[in-house]
């Protein structure tokens, strides 16, 4: 069965993103960046909600030549990675992936159980209709030194807790990763 991983850049108090949207402070530094890349190579498939993926994509498969070496790196891996794109709105999508507009919960219980290697879910809402499912086996949080004062949460409400059990820290140039597994 695949693992499936939730990483995340959050503020101190819990959001992935202000009041506006804006995620402008997780722009990552050269070292956080190559950790991601190589990271990313790890991953078998990757699954975007559709704000994500359209963000993403706003930018990736166009990375400038002027661009740092990781940044164009990132952008061929991402277009390359397989993707699953779940959206009951877009008609099309592009850069190697699939659209998926039916149930998110039971398709990602398809894909689990058709290997042995990583997924990993971007996209608060897609994996907030995935959490009260047990379907995320791995929780990555990239620990900000910011608070928002409000933003969408990291963690929706839910009817029963998830336990887990922490596995991993890593202090990097400018957050702390925080690395844990469903009990």
């Amino acid at each position: 069965m695949r693992k499936l991983i939730y990483t995340f850049g959050v503020s101190l108090d819990g959001y992935i993103n202000d009041r506006d949207g804006s995620i402008d402070w997780t722009v990552p530094d050269e070292e956080l960046h190559q950790f991601h890349n190589d990271r990313y190579r790890e991953i078998e498939v990757s699954l975007h909600g559709r704000r994500l993926y359209e963000l993403m994509a706003e930018y990736w498969p166009h990375v400038p030549e002027n661009a740092s070496r990781i940044e164009r790196e990132f952008g061929g891996l991402w277009t390359e990675k397989p993707k699953v794109v779940f959206s009951r709105t877009l008609t099309e999508v592009r850069w190697n992936s699939t659209l998926v507009s039916r149930n998110a919960v039971e398709e990602v219980r398809r894909l689990k159980a058709g290997g042995d290697g990583v997924m990993e879910v971007g996209g608060a809402s897609l994996a907030a209709s995935l959490m009260p499912h047990g379907l995320i086996d791995e929780y990555q949080l990239f620990l900000a030194p910011v608070v928002l004062g409000g933003g969408t949460p990291l963690f929706p409400s839910l009817d029963k807790r998830i336990q887990l059990r922490l596995a991993e820290t890593r202090h990097f140039n400018t957050v702390v990763m925080l690395r844990y597994l469903v009990d």
